[in-house]
């Protein structure tokens, strides 16, 4: 296991990387070709001198935790995850806590960790990024009602309807510009009636059309929606966006885009519990894969709880630092 430097900020070094023990989670049918992909990765390790990696495929009933766990028992030291956005979430939650890593594989149609890492559609380069030792203990938030944990985001409303309204044909043809399709058909929909609570005391009533919850920023197609989002500050950045009309939303964007430093109808904010409650069921996400739509979404941070591979381990607002010379290497 690689081992705490000291440094702030939770970064983790190895001088020289040696051969690790590791497991691959992987999503079959997220995966165009499994016996090239299994060629690439074994291969790739294989280069460096690292064992063969223990392949766990994931189930519909067991979508990634508890081979995540498996790994881990096992003695796995660094476990990939190759699936979509569902199988990332799941290994989340089974590594959450027990100091072993996790690698990001990009695979499927679209990737919203991976997205972060700027790794998306490089497997290559994600097996580079373990190789080359970068390590970094970054947060991840739990959902309350179910242990459920997630890195990125999480979402309550418009973000979460946009996943809903975009269909897997239209990702798998287009990519992540699918998803502007899908927020197509909910811009106008009306907004919901929200009390938000924040670290159990500042409570704002607000009609909102959605309500996110960040760890870190990048949404799909590289655009930073919370650009002083950080993953292991030990706070969620919290954005209330209250775009109702075309034109709302179209100016809301342009502020995101051009990284305005207020941008029009969308509040922010600090927390690291929070707690979201409609006045009716509403469509909930994490980390990009919907989760059942209900009238409240309460999550807590856990600081510094996953060991996640990274292109460059010194601290940065945005994980994807480093990536292009990863790219280039492998």
């Amino acid at each position: 296991m690689m081992e705490d430097s000291g440094q702030p900020h939770a970064v983790l070094r190895a001088a020289v990387p040696r051969p690790v023990r590791t497991a691959v989670v992987v999503n079959p049918v997220k995966v165009a070709d499994l016996d090239e992909h299994k060629r690439l990765i074994g291969e790739g390790l294989a280069i460096a001198g690292w064992p063969e990696p223990l392949w766990l495929e994931t189930t519909p009933q067991d979508p990634g935790r508890g081979q995540a766990r498996a790994a881990v028992a096992a003695g796995a030291e660094v476990v990939f995850v190759s699936g979509g956005d569902g199988t990332v979430r799941a290994a989340i939650t089974g590594l959450a806590g027990t100091g072993v890593a996790m690698a990001v594989l990009p695979s499927g149609t679209g990737n919203l960790l991976a997205a972060n890492l700027g790794l998306e559609g490089h497997v290559a380069a994600a097996v580079q990024v373990v190789l080359d030792g970068g390590r970094r203990l970054i947060d991840v938030g739990e959902v309350d009602e179910t242990g459920d944990c997630f890195a990125v985001m999480a979402g309550m409303g418009f973000d979460a309807q946009m996943l809903a309204g975009t269909s897997e044909r239209a990702k798998k043809r287009i990519g992540w510009i699918a998803y502007l399709f899908g927020a197509a058909r909910h811009i106008r929909d009306r907004p919901m009636r929200v009390r938000i609570r924040l670290d159990g005391n500042r409570v704002l009533d607000r009609r909102a059309r959605t309500v996110l919850i960040g760890n870190v920023g990048r949404l799909q197609g590289g655009v930073r929606l919370l650009a002083d989002a950080e993953p292991d500050d030990g706070q969620f950045n919290v954005a209330v966006v209250t775009a109702r009309s075309l034109g709302q939303w179209v100016v809301l964007g342009l502020g995101v885009l051009y990284r305005w430093r207020r941008v029009p109808r969308m509040e922010l904010y600090t927390a690291s519990e929070v707690e979201i409650r409609s006045n009716r069921a509403q469509p909930r996400q994490l980390d990009g894969d919907l989760i059942a739509p209900a009238e409240v979404l309460r999550v807590r941070l856990r600081p510094k709880a996953l060991v996640l591979c990274v292109p460059r381990p010194e601290r940065a607002r945005d994980l994807a630092e480093g990536a292009d010379r990863v790219r280039e290497k492998a």
